[in-house]
């Protein structure tokens, strides 16, 4: 993966990497945004890719108050600023995917709510993997990974199909035992019909807050071991009004869609200065 991230910034020659050499030096990584730290292993992906070394000051998952130097990167200079862009770009999305992801988490351990909080699959194309483990960094579920993780039957599906029962039934018959199927149902009955014909999951799409709080305790009184998801029109600012106790699952997809980035910055160290000695006015007033 990081081979073609690389790849794609520089398909064959870096001219700006001619003009500074073969030079060894040392890189201090500056996180100039408040938030999670997350995205370590893509880093040191890109960089060791370049035969770069990575020494980290502080650990993923911890909350960062701005201006800090959380790591250094030794190398030669080509290959320091041949990855930088890259490797930034991949820290700076997934620290802001999971300082996103804590603070709902927060809402919710704050609520006592025992359920989970889970992203979605709507993650964008080739970067799932970044994204899906920044989610864990900030402490909510991925939902499922891919179409071959689960079951998910939605509108589309249940209409070809031409029922929702029909369509739990040939579901159970591709995926067995050992596959969960959910049905995203917008009604009570399209919940009740899925959860008697199998699903594990019932997805209670784009209900306002009553209306959830209603329909959950009527499937839960009726079907006790089928998991309650409720998605659709979830905010951070809403959260708090779906964490019923019916509720298993609340899932946003505003945690991979729309997110906010951390500020993140790779700057060649400045003789003299020591990194572990807060240098961050120094190295920022570099010309």
């Amino acid at each position: 993966m990081a081979r073609e991230w690389l790849k794609e910034d520089t398909p064959n020659f870096d001219y700006g990497g001619f003009v500074v050499g073969e030079k060894e030096e040392t890189a201090l990584l500056l996180m100039k945004g408040e938030g999670v730290l997350a995205g370590v292993p893509f880093f040191n992906a890109v960089f060791k890719e370049l035969e770069c070394t990575v020494t980290w000051n502080e650990e993923e998952g911890n909350f960062i108050e701005p201006i800090k130097c959380v790591a250094t990167v030794f190398g030669k200079v080509r290959q320091l600023l041949l990855g930088e862009r890259v490797a930034l770009n991949c820290l700076s999305r997934a620290s802001g995917i999971a300082t996103l992801a804590r603070r709902l988490h927060n809402v919710a351990d704050n609520a006592g709510w025992k359920g989970q909080i889970a992203g979605t699959r709507k993650t964008t194309p080739g970067f799932r993997l970044v994204e899906k483990y920044a989610l864990l960094v900030g402490g909510v579920s991925t939902h499922r990974y891919d179409l071959s993780s689960m079951i998910m039957l939605k509108d589309n599906h249940i209409w070809t199909a031409g029922s929702i029962s029909k369509a739990v039934k040939d579901a159970r018959t591709i995926g067995g035992f050992s596959t969960k199927v959910e049905v995203e149902c917008r009604s009570v009955e399209d919940a009740e019909e899925a959860a008697r014909a199998g699903s594990d999951v019932v997805m209670l799409d784009n209900f306002k807050p009553e209306a959830l709080k209603e329909a959950a305790a009527v499937l839960k009184s009726k079907f006790e071991n089928t998991l309650i998801e409720a998605s659709g029109g979830v905010t951070e600012e809403t959260l708090s009004q779906y964490l019923l106790p019916e509720v298993d699952v609340v899932s946003l997809s505003r945690l991979t869609q729309g997110y906010d980035t951390v500020d993140f910055s790779l700057k060649i160290q400045k003789d003299g200065i020591d990194p572990t000695n807060k240098p961050v006015e120094q190295i920022l007033n570099k010309k």
